[in-house]
């Protein structure tokens, strides 16, 4: 009992301690991707962390898979390392003796792996591609703050509002730089408002206004006077929503549709638990180290191994998704070779201190 309370107290801090170094990692990553995004106008700058936390509640189920699989194996390595482990081999004891330990602690996190992948990531997913399609909806018009120079989603037009009445739909002062076949204009206006046509695109319709085009560089400008001038800011094609992706659609509507691709991404869904908890039993054979020689050797084997586990999901998930193989046949055969594998390196380990054992 005391060696089971010490053994799954330094894996809950190895594991803490690792989830977040990778999620820091992970954050920064995102952090630099969105504020590039906001920054080209493809995302407005009050939804950067909104999709910040979708996106990081999508990455979870991977991120504690690999946490898992690190903290037990560096735990298992130190062990190693400090000679703990040939204590325990002194006593009589089998590397088998560590599979219960290890299973205690992987169980809830597998368990959270589960409900994370089949429940939370598809929310995550569906809500964050809402929130995108609502900012790909806006208009240029709607994303005009007030005394801001704003620039419309296309590089095309530069906006300047001095008042915006939401209630009403209007806007007053209105400023509008813009390219058209090649020829710079500016446009003033006294106030303008925003109409659909009956085609459903969106126009801004500029009153009482003024229109300056030429060349840059040139002093010949032409100046045209208005009475209404319409700007078309967002075609009907251009508001239609975006079909939403597999990843967003619930596990519940993936067994009710089986159609490949649900199927392709159920087998991902399904195989991250999995993956989880043959991964932290992997942990134990792949966590030996001989104290008097180097010990990074058994870190880049876990390291191969993780990945080719890894690609061989995504592989099965690409063939069931172009109905090569069935879900069946794509579940069980990869976690059967990781499974065998699995069993040859206890049965490498437990033969190898055997033969110690035997040796006076």
């Amino acid at each position: 009992m005391i060696f089971r309370n010490a053994l799954l107290r330094e894996l809950a801090t190895a594991a803490l301690a690792t989830f977040l170094v990778l999620l820091a990692i992970v954050i920064t990553m995102l952090v630099v991707r969105l504020l590039g995004q906001a920054a080209s106008g493809a995302i407005t700058s009050t939804g950067v962390m909104a999709l910040l936390g979708f996106t990081t509640l999508n990455y979870l189920p991977v991120l504690l898979s690999l946490t898992l699989f690190i903290a037990v194996l560096m735990t298992l390595t130190r062990s190693y390392r400090d000679s703990e482990m040939v204590v325990w081999f002194s006593c009589g004891m089998s590397l088998t003796q560590w599979i219960r330990p290890v299973l205690a602690f992987a169980a809830p996190l597998v368990f959270v792996i589960a409900l994370l992948s089949l429940v939370l990531s598809p929310w995550a997913v569906s809500n964050s591609e809402e929130f995108r399609r609502r900012m790909d909806s806006r208009d240029d018009v709607s994303a005009v703050a007030p005394g801001v120079f704003r620039e419309s989603g296309q590089a095309e037009r530069v906006y300047f509002v001095e008042e915006v009445s939401g209630t009403e739909n209007l806007v007053a002062n209105v400023f509008v730089s813009s390219t058209q076949h090649g020829k710079q204009g500016v446009m003033v206006a006294a106030r303008g408002f925003q109409e659909s046509a009956d085609n459903g695109d969106r126009f801004l319709v500029l009153v009482n206004g003024r229109r300056y085009e030429g060349e840059p560089g040139s002093t010949e400008y032409k100046v045209y006077e208005f009475e209404r001038y319409a700007m078309r800011v967002e075609t009907a094609d251009a508001r239609a929503p975006r079909a939403p992706t597999t990843k967003s659609v619930p596990t519940a509507d993936l067994l009710r549709e089986p159609t490949p691709p649900h199927l392709a991404e159920l087998s991902w869904r399904i195989g991250l638990p999995a993956s989880a908890l043959i991964l932290s039993l992997l942990a134990i054979p792949l966590s030996f180290v001989n104290p008097r020689a180097g010990r990074s050797m058994n870190l880049v084997l876990a390291l191969l191994i993780y990945m080719a586990y890894s690609n061989m999901l995504s592989i099965t998930q690409a063939s069931i998704a172009q109905s090569r193989i069935s879900l069946a046949a794509g579940l069980t055969g990869v976690h059967a070779v990781m499974l065998v594998i699995l069993l040859a390196l206890f049965y490498r380990r437990l033969t190898v201190f055997s033969l110690f054992r035997l040796v006076p």
